[in-house]
């Protein structure tokens, strides 16, 4: 695997971003791991990081790139600071870049498909929230998404985040300004449910000791009430990093690839 990270200008923001991505490379001698390549272009993960994180945080915290290296799967980690993959009320348009922009530029540098099925996406808390959030509002660009105690209620998420109250506002603006828009996933859930949406495989995972868990369970509720197919794992865990660690290897194996 190649680690490469990027720096170029984005039109959505306005600014420069940084972006990791690790791009598979065909290997013999490379000791403790499998090199699998590809001469055609690989499936890509988009893999998203949490509100206090930043691109760096899945290379530092787990072995994503050992994890992805048998499957021969690039990963794109973006930096999007504390946006929760939206454009803001007050502040950027981080859903544009996110669900345009992005792969347009990865796709233009990087020998990556293009195609729904070979394109995934996951993330954890705020990233899990993104990975959902495009799942639903870009269904015919991602065969698979990937959520690891997800943020899933945007009305309340305000209420279990001490001291976040006034970023909230400059995010989302008010609670009535999230209802029934595409940043509400129990709304997007109904509208997929009553238009019949073609949705990727949905996978989720959550600790039963994790802040979040409540809130989940409440989701994987509206999910099975609408009838949308969906993939539930939980385990001893809280909002941590050993959690992670361990559900991103059971989302790459339901990954429609093939494994070298």
């Amino acid at each position: 695997m190649a680690l490469f990270e990027s720096s170029f200008f984005s039109e959505s923001l306005g600014m420069c971003v940084t972006v990791n991505i690790v791009m598979p490379q065909s290997t013999l001698g490379q000791i403790g791991m499998k090199g699998v390549g590809t001469p055609d272009g690989c499936p890509v993960l988009y893999l998203l990081h949490g509100l206090s994180d930043d691109h760096s945080i899945w290379l530092r915290r787990t072995s994503v790139e050992r994890y992805a290296a048998q499957y021969g799967l690039a990963l794109v980690m973006p930096n999007v600071h504390r946006s929760f993959y939206t454009n803001m009320k007050n502040g950027l348009r981080y859903w544009d870049f996110i669900s345009y922009e992005l792969p347009e530029v990865v796709g233009s540098f990087f020998k990556v498909s293009r195609k729904r099925e070979d394109t995934f996406v996951a993330g954890l808390s705020m990233g899990g929230y993104g990975a959902l959030k495009l799942a639903f509002n870009k269904p015919e660009c991602f065969a698979a998404a990937g959520a690891f105690s997800a943020c899933t209620d945007m009305l309340t998420i305000h209420q279990s985040l001490p001291g976040f109250e006034p970023e909230y506002r400059n995010i989302f603006g008010s609670e009535e300004e999230i209802r029934g828009s595409m940043n509400d996933l129990f709304h997007m859930v109904e509208k997929a449910a009553a238009e019949k949406t073609v949705l990727p495989q949905i996978y989720m995972a959550c600790g039963t000791s994790d802040f979040l868990y409540q809130r989940n369970l409440e989701f994987k509720a509206h999910l099975e009430k609408n009838n949308i197919p969906f993939q539930w794992t939980e385990g001893p865990g809280s909002h941590e990093w050993g959690f992670w660690d361990h559900y991103i290897q059971e989302f790459l194996k339901t990954l429609p690839i093939q494994r070298g």
